[in-house]
């Protein structure tokens, strides 16, 4: 059906039969009761749990549509902690423990500030990116996409912003406070309730996804990814991994491939790096991108 036979219908746009609603017979107790809204202007209806599957298609379609209109081909995912502090933030909170006197939050706190490099490589890795303005059959590559929220995140979205670019920031709705850093680009900052909807939205245009220390929620973004093109869900794409000393004594993955839980193989599916240089390095190699 072409968008012709659509405007030669005789049938009014839901848009239009809404101000119709609106607009219409005057208050009565049938016209003011909730039963008579239209059904997809009815909140509360919508809110039901027996809608639910209507909500995961619409936060599946929201996104995609705005994505697609926004000529949008591909992304780089930055996965990564919302406490790791910038450089400039790291000193402060440093000086803040000692005076605490709490000599777990200082050791926390001096933990922390040692990761704080990573919220430049973020920013660099950002930048160099976005300043590359890679474009195929007309849609832009590699536009940076994060979880929206501070920190790592922060930095990403920062950096493709000094690029003169934009990026994408994919939040979620938390229980506590919960908002957008300012460096996402407004319309394409989304918002979601499932987080099952949200992490879909992450790889579904990605083409590499760099991963940096982050706690469960990033382990959470990097273990469904790797099981994804473990199991042959998903194509390869690069995976790169942000500080080996930190993953590795957090995790011991040799011993997941000694105890014979993983391939030894597996263990190719991720790659180490500690700089935004070495991981488009890495990116390049693997589409073969001549810069």
């Amino acid at each position: 059906m072409t968008d012709k036979d659509l405007t030669d219908r005789k049938f009014y746009r839901a848009g239009e039969e809404t101000r119709f609603a609106e607009s219409g017979p005057e208050r009565t107790p049938q016209t003011a009761h909730p039963a008579y809204t239209l059904a997809f202007r009815d909140t509360d209806f919508l809110l039901r749990d027996e809608l639910r599957p209507v909500r995961f298609q619409l936060e599946l379609l929201k996104p995609e549509m705005l994505l697609d209109e926004a000529r949008i081909g591909s992304t780089l995912v930055m996965y990564g902690s919302a406490r790791i502090p910038s450089p400039a933030q790291a000193e402060a909170r440093l000086a803040e423990a000692a005076a605490s006197g709490n000599e777990y939050d200082q050791k926390v706190a001096a933990r922390l500030a040692e990761k704080a490099r990573y919220y430049d490589e973020a920013y660099k890795l950002a930048r160099l990116v976005s300043e590359k303005s890679i474009i195929e059959d007309g849609k832009r590559q590699f536009i940076i996409t994060t979880g929206g929220g501070p920190s790592i995140m922060e930095a990403g979205n920062r950096g493709a912003s000094d690029a003169g670019s934009e990026s994408i920031g994919l939040n979620i709705v938390l229980p506590h406070e919960q908002a957008p850093n300012p460096y996402v680009t407004p319309y394409l900052s989304f918002q979601f309730h499932y987080f099952a909807l949200r992490k879909m939205h992450f790889l579904l245009r990605a083409r590499a996804v760099a991963v940096f220390p982050g706690g469960f929620g990033t382990f959470d973004e990097f273990f469904e990814l790797v099981t994804l093109i473990q199991t042959g869900k998903m194509k390869p794409i690069p995976i790169i991994l942000f500080g080996k000393d930190f993953w590795t004594r957090v995790i011991d993955f040799e011993a997941l491939a000694e105890e014979g839980t993983i391939s030894k193989s597996d263990l190719d599916l991720f790659t180490w790096c500690e700089t935004a240089e070495e991981a488009w390095d890495c990116i390049a190699d693997f589409y073969e991108i001549k810069d």
